[in-house]
């Protein structure tokens, strides 16, 4: 018997249709990436307005202090700004969570096994996950930043200097400090916890060796206050000891100063060392997502040193990942750039991905596993991602294809052909070698037929490539298709055929450059 579907009320239908909307759900999803994703490129667009509003408007609220500010002035330092800054709040609210999807779950999960759907608890507890995000220290900074503009209680104008917290989250430069002293928070905390620790024994020490006879100390919160100052080393002076055993605490607590000042300077420097290397890795991956078209080389092998070697067209637009930290170090001497990460983790390749660029993965470690995990995780986060892998053996061309990889390369195997081929036929070889090593004796190239070529819908012998003393080994229409080795003299030229030709470069140039061929990306 099937199971009887529910049917939504009208609540539950409006989230439902919400789900549904393609426009909703992807303006939703643009909204996120531009105020959260910061490998997203326009965000940091929104970061420097927003500074900008900050700076300008706090700016103006100190100028008019003393002085009279003109109308249109105040109107943005006041009105305008915070009506951006409410925009914002607003839209952070919005997407802070997703009501309609945790709906839409429900109701597939009830008709699935037949019961009747719970829409009030989870509608509720959405609603109450939204409601506290108010309470985040983040969003209270900027309600806080935009009541300021509230001008009838006066009092709310010293809320204004909210907005310079808000640089905390839009300045990446103050939240990256932020994020080193999170990072070491166990440290701090223990060393706050001894440094107060410390002052209040020091302080009850001299309040008890001197608070009788000692005139600059006359409440225990005076003996408090010389033992702060004294353990932070800044020593004002104007309360010091006058006994021997005053003068025997007060070298006591100078010393622990020392050794906490100390204690907290180089983990605050292991720290900012630490984030300096990772900011500078975040810059590179920003940078490299940012083209349209990039390389993620994974491994810095044999291979990948004799690929870079030898293919000069790829400018700046690679990244080499490499779990071995030797390896690395010696890519970034040769001038590349590197990253110390593992490339066989899924989150590692997902830092890099951007819908807009074209991307090729070239999974060129030395182990099969590791490559085959590459292949995978690529193609879980995007078919689109062309992926190209490096196999030990022929017996593992299938796992790798059904892994997901586009072209799988048996670098073995070649070498083994061409050694053969060096003792057997080493003049053959000779050839071979001068046009793989792109000597100046012949050149082996592809020419892509774009839909600007002027020889489309020619054949072979009308387009005479004998005439540009170009060679045609074969052709193939498109990435995927059929590869026809020697084609007949009859063949018509269509668009996105692919020629695989032999020739010398300049001749193959001339040929592209009368023809209107561009290269194929």
């Amino acid at each position: 018997m099937a199971k009887k579907e529910t049917k939504p009320n009208f609540i539950v239908s409006f989230f439902l249709n919400l789900a549904n909307s393609k426009k909703y759900t992807q303006f939703k999803h643009e909204v996120r990436e531009l105020l959260q994703n910061p490998l997203n490129r326009y965000k940091r667009y929104i970061d420097y307005i927003l500074i900008f509003l900050v700076i300008t408007s706090v700016a103006v609220f100190i100028y008019e202090v003393g002085h009279d500010v003109p109308a249109w002035l105040e109107f943005y330092a006041v009105y305008f700004t915070s009506a951006i800054f409410a925009i914002e709040y607003l839209f952070n609210f919005w997407i802070y969570n997703d009501i309609h999807k945790e709906i839409e779950k429900e109701y597939n999960d009830a008709n699935l096994i037949g019961r009747k759907g719970r829409y009030a608890k989870v509608l509720f507890g959405a609603i109450f996950k939204k409601i506290s995000y108010i309470f985040t220290p983040m969003a209270i900074i900027d309600l806080l930043a935009i009541i300021s503009a509230y001008r009838t209680l006066r009092v709310l104008k010293i809320f204004v200097l909210f907005r310079f917290l808000k640089l905390l989250k839009h300045a990446r430069s103050i939240h990256n400090f932020i994020e080193v002293l999170a990072d070491r928070k166990f440290e701090l905390v223990t060393l706050l916890i001894l440094l107060v620790f410390v002052v209040f024994v020091g302080g009850l020490s001299i309040y008890i060796a001197e608070g009788h006879k000692n005139a600059q100390i006359n409440n225990l919160f005076d003996a408090l206050y010389w033992s702060f100052i004294t353990i932070t080393t800044v020593g004002y002076g104007d309360i010091s000891p006058i006994s021997t055993s005053g003068k025997i605490i007060a070298f006591i607590i100078i010393v622990l100063g020392i050794v906490m000042i100390s204690f907290a300077t180089s983990v605050l420097v292991s720290a900012f060392s630490e984030k300096l290397n990772e900011l500078k890795e975040e810059r590179i991956a920003e940078h490299i997502s940012e083209n349209d078209s990039f390389l993620i080389i994974c491994g810095y092998g044999q291979i990948a040193r004799i690929f870079l070697q030898q293919y000069q067209a790829i400018s700046d637009r690679y990244i080499i990942l490499d779990v071995d930290k030797e390896r690395v170090a010696q890519a970034i001497n040769d001038g590349h750039n590197a990253i110390h990460d593992d490339p066989s983790r899924y989150v590692v390749l997902k830092r890099f991905y951007n819908e807009n660029s074209k991307i090729t993965v070239l999974a060129l470690t030395g182990s099969d596993i590791e490559n085959i995990y590459i292949s995978l995780n690529a193609k879980t986060i995007s078919k689109d991602i062309e992926v190209i892998a490096r196999a030990s053996s022929h017996k593992l061309y299938e796992k790798y294809i059904r892994a997901g990889a586009d072209r799988v390369i048996l670098p073995n195997e070649i070498a083994s052909s061409m050694m053969v081929a060096s003792i057997v036929h080493p003049t053959m070889y000779k050839a071979i070698n001068a046009i793989l090593n792109y000597k100046d004796v012949a050149n082996i190239s592809e020419i892509y037929i774009s839909e600007n070529c002027k020889i489309i819908g020619k054949n072979l012998e009308e387009v005479n490539f004998k005439s540009y003393k170009i060679v045609i080994f074969g052709v193939q229409n498109g990435i995927n298709g059929e590869f026809k080795f020697a084609p007949k003299k009859d063949y018509i030229l269509k668009e996105n055929d692919i020629l695989v030709v032999l020739g010398h470069k300049m001749s193959i140039n001339y040929f592209k450059s009368i023809n209107n061929i561009g290269r194929y990306r």
